[in-house]
Order: C-alpha cells, then sequence, then structure tokens
C-alpha cells in the first residue's frame, strides 16, 4: 500500500480537514493508500521540509508551506513543478474560481510551485458583545484595548503573538510600517527598516507590548495559534490577527465566545490607511517524492469546491471565492464574504528566498524592542545592518 508523508504546520483545523480529505479522496478514487500526516510548530516544520531538505530526499511527499518560503524552496530545489501536472490532469475552474491575489504568490521563475490551501489576511477581531464600534486607528486601538482589560474577570484587553518563530512579529512590524504610510522594502526588494514609519512602528509594538493594562502577560511565549486560541477561551477582548483566528473561535465547539466575534479592517496610523497582508497556506509535492501522480491528484481533490469548503468546516479557512460567497457558511459566520475585500486592500512580500532570514531579523529586533531599554533608533540600526550588510 502507498503510503504519502505530509509535514504539517501545527493546528487543529489542519490536522483534521486533511485527514478528512485524504479519507474522502481514497473513498471517491477508490486508491489504495495512506497518509502519515506529522504536525509541527513553524520552526520545526521550517528546518524540516526546507533546512534539511526533506522535500529533496524524499522524506516528505507533500508539505504544508506559507507563501513567505515558497522562493528559498525553488531556490534550493526543493519542490516539484505543477504546471505539467496541471497541464495533465487540471484543476476545474483554475484559476478563475480563486482571488488573483492566491494565484500568483506561487507562480514565478516559469513554475506553478503549490496550490492555495489556507486564506485568512490579517485583520481585527473583536468581541462584538463588548465593542460596538471597532477602532479605526491605532491609538483608539490601544484604548480599547485599556479600556475592557480586566485581568480580575480573567479577560485581557489583547494580546501579541511575540515568540520568535519568524511569523507574527515580522507581520506586525510590516503591517504597522505600511499602515503609517511607509514602506518595508524599497525598489530593489532590499528591506528598509529606519524610515520614520519604521521608528513609530517599533515605538508602538514596544508601547504595547509593555502596558500590563491592555495587554495580556508573558506575549513573548504565544505564538499566533496560542494567540487566537487564548481569544477562543474568552481571554482577550480585540487583537489584530489573521481571519482564521475569528472564523475558528466563532465555529469551534469548545469556543467560549461562538457567536460574539466580529470582524473589521486593521487599525490605520497616522498619515497611512487600512491594510491588510496577503500570506497563506499552500500544498507543494517535494522534489524527491517518488509518488508524485498520487500527491498532484490529491492536491486536485483538496482544491474541488466540496474539499475546500470542508477545509473550512474544520475551522480553517477555505480558498474558493464559491466557500467566502457560500450561504451555509455565511449563515454560520455572517463576516465570511469580506474575505474578498480584505483581499482587494491587502499586500504581500516581495518573493525572495532571503525572507526567512530578513523575518528572523526582525523577530531579534522586535525582541530586544520589548525586553530592553535601548533607543529604537539603535536598534533599527542594528537590524538595518544585519539585513543588508
Amino acid at each position: 500500500m502507498t503510503r504519502l508523508r505530509i509535514a504539517v504546520r501545527r493546528f487543529g483545523p489542519f490536522e483534521s480537514a486533511i485527514a478528512r480529505q485524504f479519507a474522502d479522496f481514497t473513498r471517491v478514487r477508490g486508491v489504495d493508500a495512506t497518509i502519515e500526516a506529522v504536525p509541527m510548530d513553524l520552526n520545526p516544520l521550517h528546518h524540516s521540509v526546507i533546512a534539511e531538505r526533506g522535500l529533496a530526499s524524499g522524506a516528505w511527499d507533500i508539505a504544508f508551506l506559507n507563501t513567505d518560503w515558497l522562493a528559498e524552496a525553488v531556490a534550493d530545489d526543493l519542490l516539484e513543478d505543477l504546471a505539467p501536472h496541471m497541464a495533465r490532469a487540471p484543476v476545474p475552474d483554475w484559476p478563475d474560481a480563486w482571488s488573483p491575489s492566491l494565484t500568483g504568490l506561487q507562480r514565478f521563475g516559469g513554475g506553478l510551485w503549490a496550490m492555495p490551501y489556507h486564506d485568512g489576511p490579517e485583520c481585527l477581531v473583536y468581541r462584538k458583545d463588548l465593542i460596538e464600534e471597532p477602532p479605526r486607528t491605532w491609538e483608539a486601538f490601544h484604548a480599547l484595548a485599556r479600556q475592557h482589560h480586566a485581568p480580575d474577570e480573567g479577560r485581557y484587553g489583547t494580546v501579541l503573538a511575540l515568540f520568535p518563530d519568524g511569523h507574527n512579529s515580522f507581520y506586525d512590524f510590516c503591517i504597522h510600517i505600511w499602515s503609517r504610510g511607509g514602506e518595508v522594502f524599497d525598489r530593489d526588494g532590499r528591506p528598509d527598516f529606519t524610515s520614520d514609519a519604521a521608528h513609530a512602528a517599533l515605538d508602538f509594538l514596544r508601547l504595547l507590548a509593555s502596558d500590563d493594562r491592555a495587554i495580556a502577560p508573558d506575549c513573548r511565549s504565544l505564538d499566533s495559534v496560542r494567540s487566537g486560541a487564548l481569544f477562543a477561551e474568552g481571554k482577550v477582548a480585540l487583537m489584530a490577527n489573521w481571519f482564521g483566528f475569528a472564523a475558528h473561535a466563532d465555529s469551534a465547539p469548545e469556543s467560549a465566545v461562538r457567536g460574539l466575534v466580529d470582524v473589521a479592517p486593521l487599525p490605520a496610523g497616522p498619515g497611512g490607511r487600512s491594510v491588510s497582508l496577503n500570506v497563506f497556506w499552500v500544498l507543494a509535492i517535494g522534489a524527491g517524492s517518488r509518488n508524485k501522480t498520487l500527491a498532484w491528484d490529491f492536491l486536485r481533490h483538496c482544491a474541488t469546491a466540496e474539499m475546500d469548503r470542508l477545509t473550512t468546516i474544520e475551522g480553517a479557512i477555505g480558498v474558493r471565492r464559491s466557500t467566502w460567497t457560500g450561504a451555509e457558511i455565511n449563515a454560520r459566520l455572517p463576516y465570511y464574504h469580506r474575505l474578498e475585500w480584505l483581499h482587494e486592500h491587502a499586500r504581500a512580500m516581495p518573493i525572495t528566498p532571503d525572507l526567512a532570514r530578513i523575518s528572523h531579523i526582525v523577530d531579534d529586533l522586535v525582541t530586544e524592542a520589548v525586553t530592553t531599554d535601548r533607543p529604537t533608533g539603535e536598534l533599527l540600526a542594528a537590524a538595518q545592518a544585519r539585513a543588508v550588510p
């Protein structure tokens, strides 16, 4: 019996959805195969599939990757080009059934390197039973976090995911720069961490992280999944986080805030505007897989409308427009259709194999900002020197 090994980003909805989708695949297709789906946190996942070249060695047939990692994986010859498979056995409705923002980041260098699986740009996630009018500025966001901070009642105003895994600290820093009218990268794709907007962004993040009258304790131990779980436990009033955590908190049987969740555009900073971030999870096939045809057939199955809905039902975020606008999904989660709007106002990172290295430099930057009194200007200059030697 053939076995597909899948490296999975550790997140309950990913784990349950991929298992159910493979069971449906074998039933519908009559395939005699099994999967070994191994959940991993972000750093171990990147290390196993990319740093250790697990996608090239044949250790993994399929991997969950976020789009920031794709250029690095392609540069290291780790991924199978899916374009020939698409030509041989096309995915129905591709690419028209998806937003253009979900079909471009994996197409570069003459290849198609992955299929979109889980979406959900960053947005404002808040308790609508506590907050009637969502904040439009970061200053108003901070004020509301203070207003609803009630540790004695088991609730904090807001939360930051500051665990240094090259993920949320980096993304939060970028969003705060963009929302203040700045740019994170110059026209040549090189980091620009010393602008006035970058200075204001880091100042705000270190102020918020240090405000024990607004924020959950020990945020440096929280990654994005754990911060989302804290919201679902009813312990956070509002946060800037991924759309998927709003949907999960509003639908998971164990959530303490089902029916109490809403989303809105992220706040803007002085001189800027609301902006989101387009980073999403994809399924990619390893260049060293010995089961590439089977792996592609499974990716095609996951891309069907029915399986995309299943991704959503399990608590992740489907990627097809039919899922976003579906009556069943919007009856349960009435803000789901806003995904299209969020994508229209989202920015993407440059396609570069250097992005993982840069993200960890920003991790170090933010960690030092929230744990020391070193001046912001010095911190930014040091990060810039590391990022652009």
